[in-house]
């Protein structure tokens, strides 16, 4: 178990750790197949060792071999012991994928470092970011992930600056797959993003817009899918996604998978207490900072839109 601020670092040693132990289950199928031992299955394996759905398909034909020849061997030789290790250490024949998944206060703020080293690494490590916009498990406080105007623990009087764009910080790499996500407005969009993800041969980022209690949605947490629906609708949350193979193939890789915003931002805005206690407290104020708020959403998409190319 990782503290919460630690979990790209935690799960990045996790992933380290069955490399090195694949390498060596390599070394010995290598050996294996050069003395002639279930050679089809020792190829098959090797051809397929980084690829997740092929690699258990044949880790499965090659324990299947091995456990029979185990069976047929009677000396206690070289041979032996290396398909002794093979068989004690076949759960991680077949390739893993490696998910590291928190919050935003984790992948905006206190753990961000730790974020940025793992997707700066390359390593083929995914990481789910359930974004809140709030520090939901410890109260309730602004994170970086808090758009402008939100009113939070530490942003009493609404949140003054605007909120962090994630996905495209981690873009900048040029080689580290992004997508933001609502399943609530798309779910085959999500799922598509997630698959993506896991077959992007290198670091992944999905962010995926996570109503919470701490917004004070009018309509209740019950109506979570359908509030998610509507902050894509409104111009509030936008989904693409940024997959470097096609650029590799001379394609655009940013696909702005949400339309042009058809909803009321503002409407959407007053529908979460988080916002609409503003106005109560200084109704002039709250409109100068709904103004800016829904000024840096038409930014953003803009912004979106530029690099998706239409």
């Amino acid at each position: 178990m990782s503290l919460f601020e630690d979990n790209a670092e935690y799960a990045y040693g996790m992933l380290l750790g069955a490399e090195k132990i694949r390498e060596r289950l390599k070394e010995n199928i290598l050996y294996l197949r050069k003395q002639g031992i279930a050679q089809g299955e020792c190829t098959e394996w090797l051809e397929t060792m980084d690829n997740g759905w092929a690699s258990q398909k044949a880790s499965e034909g090659l324990v299947k071999a091995l456990r029979n020849l185990y069976s047929a061997l009677t000396d206690s030789g070289e041979i032996k012991n290396t398909v002794a290790l093979l068989l004690k250490e076949r759960e991680y024949l077949s390739k893993k994928s490696y998910w590291a998944v928190g919050g935003d206060g984790w992948a905006y703020d206190i753990g961000y470092g730790g974020l940025d080293h793992v997707l700066a690494s390359g390593r083929d490590l995914n990481m789910l970011v359930l974004d809140t916009e709030v520090y939901s498990n410890t109260g309730g406080q602004a994170s970086k992930a808090t758009p402008t105007g939100a009113v939070s623990k530490f942003a009493a009087a609404g949140k003054r600056v605007r909120k962090k764009d994630l996905g495209r910080m981690a873009m900048s790499y040029g080689y580290v797959y992004v997508a933001q996500v609502a399943m609530g407005y798309d779910p085959e969009q999500t799922l598509k993003a997630l698959k993506e993800a896991e077959a992007y041969p290198g670091p992944s980022l999905v962010i995926a817009y996570c109503p919470c209690i701490e917004h004070g949605i009018k309509a209740g947490m019950s109506g979570a899918q359908q509030h998610m629906k509507e902050a894509v609708e409104a111009g509030y949350w936008h989904l693409y996604r940024y997959n470097p193979l096609k650029d590799r193939e001379g394609e655009n890789p940013f696909t702005l998978d949400s339309g042009e915003p058809s909803g009321n931002f503002r409407e959407f805005l007053l529908s979460e207490n988080r916002y609409a206690s503003l106005k109560l407290v200084s109704p002039e104020e709250a409109e100068a900072m709904y103004e800016i708020a829904e000024e840096e959403a038409k930014t953003r998409y803009r912004e979106y839109r530029r690099l998706s190319g239409r």
